[in-house]
């Protein structure tokens, strides 16, 4: 059973989603669950961001095989540029992350609510592995993994926004 979703502070509910570089796993994530939000009728009523704990690729467009994974799956992926995770982004609503060290490194940095993403996986939790030094079957894993989890997001999203934030 997943975690309960805190009240939302405003409208929109603002969810940040963090990796190391937002690059390949927290801009996945975003995309497909940006795509699931809106095809729920909540993309009025949900922000979703992403950032890395890293500075490295600040301002780059996702990365290539990422973005690929995305394209050949129906994602458009084209939108993102990297963002780096300070202590703003404790302003949002929830703060997922894709594994310990990113957990580790977000709450260092501020209080909030921080979870792991996978923590609303219906098959299994830990860490969103990283696919960065591997090859495409990486980030097929990862897309598997991150569809199947904003599936089961946008349900608790919706039992807590009701019908009454669908636009």
């Amino acid at each position: 059973m997943p975690p309960p979703l805190p009240a939302p502070t405003g409208t929109p509910y603002r969810i940040g989603l963090v990796c190391l570089g937002n690059i390949c796993r927290s801009p996945m994530a975003a995309t497909v669950l940006n795509e699931l939000v809106d095809r729920a009728g909540l993309a009025s009523a949900v922000e979703v961001t992403s950032s890395g704990t890293g500075s490295w690729h600040v301002g780059q467009p996702m990365d290539t095989r990422a973005a690929a994974t995305l394209l050949a799956e129906g994602y458009d992926p084209s939108a993102h540029r990297a963002q780096q995770f300070d202590a703003a982004w404790f302003g949002r609503d929830l703060l997922l992350v894709m594994d310990d060290d990113n957990l580790a490194d977000v709450r260092r940095q501020g209080r909030g609510v921080v979870l792991l993403f996978r923590d609303f996986d219906p098959v299994g939790s830990g860490d969103v592995p990283d696919p960065y030094y591997g090859g495409p079957d990486g980030f097929d894993e990862v897309l598997r993994i991150v569809e199947r989890t904003s599936i089961a997001l946008v349900a608790e999203l919706e039992k807590l926004l009701g019908d009454g934030q669908r636009a």
